[in-house]
């Protein structure tokens, strides 16, 4: 087997930063329940400025993501696998954690490296959003999360070939199965639950001005009972059976895709 190839989308100095500073910004929208501190009795409002402009970053990496230049083919490529993700979403639909999208997301990231696993996790659960009627205010928070799935399944070690690669791909589709749902459910526990008073019955919700310790204690036991013995548990034996069965033939198949659409930077001479 041939050694690793340059990614086909390069991450650029400026666009390694880029894709920092937005996931940086994307982890504060996710994690702001735990971090916000405030006097008892304060009220406490949902950040929906930074929901409206998470799309706005999301759409400035991209933009950055492709300055290091994208043929026709490559472009191509992007499409086909977006749809299919699209319409294996769709067929999918998540019935007890059974989702299709992210282990084609996590081979395709491993081929084809993390600039373009992090632009197909966007353009992939945004397409099927569009496909099943799924758009709503938790939509920036799927395509950031889905483009962190294979953005890291990009980032992965490059040496293990052949079984050892399939079993460090299974090993990913595991972690982040449940790393998907951890993060949805960050994003949705203060508003599920509601935002509690200190001092009052809280039961599972968030409490403003709380410990760290104690609002995490509540979360975790919210994720619990509501998606890691199903969802998130079904999402990561579907991404391991899917891997383990279709892995071998989907990852020969990209690879000779990829090698038809590597982007090669070639120097123009100004006169």
């Amino acid at each position: 087997m041939s050694g690793p190839r340059p990614a086909v989308f390069p991450l650029l100095a400026r666009s390694t930063m880029v894709l920092g500073v937005a996931s940086l910004a994307g982890l504060m929208m996710f994690v702001w329940p735990l971090l916000v501190r405030v006097p008892a009795g304060v009220r406490v409002d949902p950040p929906f400025l930074f929901l409206a402009l998470l799309p706005v970053v999301i759409v400035v990496v991209l933009a950055e993501l492709s300055e290091g230049g994208m043929d026709s083919r490559a472009l191509a490529v992007l499409g086909v696998l977006t749809a299919v993700n699209a319409v294996l979403r769709g067929i999918s639909a998540g019935v007890g954690g059974v989702e299709l999208v992210f282990f084609l997301l996590i081979l395709a990231g491993r081929v084809f490296g993390p600039g373009f696993g992090f632009v197909l996790g966007c353009t992939s659960l945004f397409a099927s959003a569009l496909l099943t009627g799924g758009v709503g205010p938790w939509l920036p928070y799927q395509m950031l999360t889905a483009a962190w799935v294979g953005l890291g399944a990009g980032l992965l070690p490059r040496r293990p070939s052949g079984r050892w690669e399939i079993a460090l791909l299974v090993g990913y589709g595991v972690v982040a199965a449940y790393a998907f749902g951890l993060l949805m459910n960050m994003s949705s526990w203060p508003y599920t639950m509601g935002i509690a008073l200190p001092g009052n019955d809280v039961g599972l919700s968030f409490v403003p001005g709380d410990p760290l310790w104690e609002n995490l204690h509540r979360f975790g036991i919210y994720t619990l009972l509501t998606s890691t013995g199903g969802w998130d548990t079904g999402r990561a034996i579907t991404n391991s059976v899917a891997i383990l069965l279709l892995g071998p033939a989907v990852l020969a198949t990209l690879r000779r895709a990829r090698r038809r659409v590597q982007v090669v930077r070639v120097p123009v001479a100004v006169s």
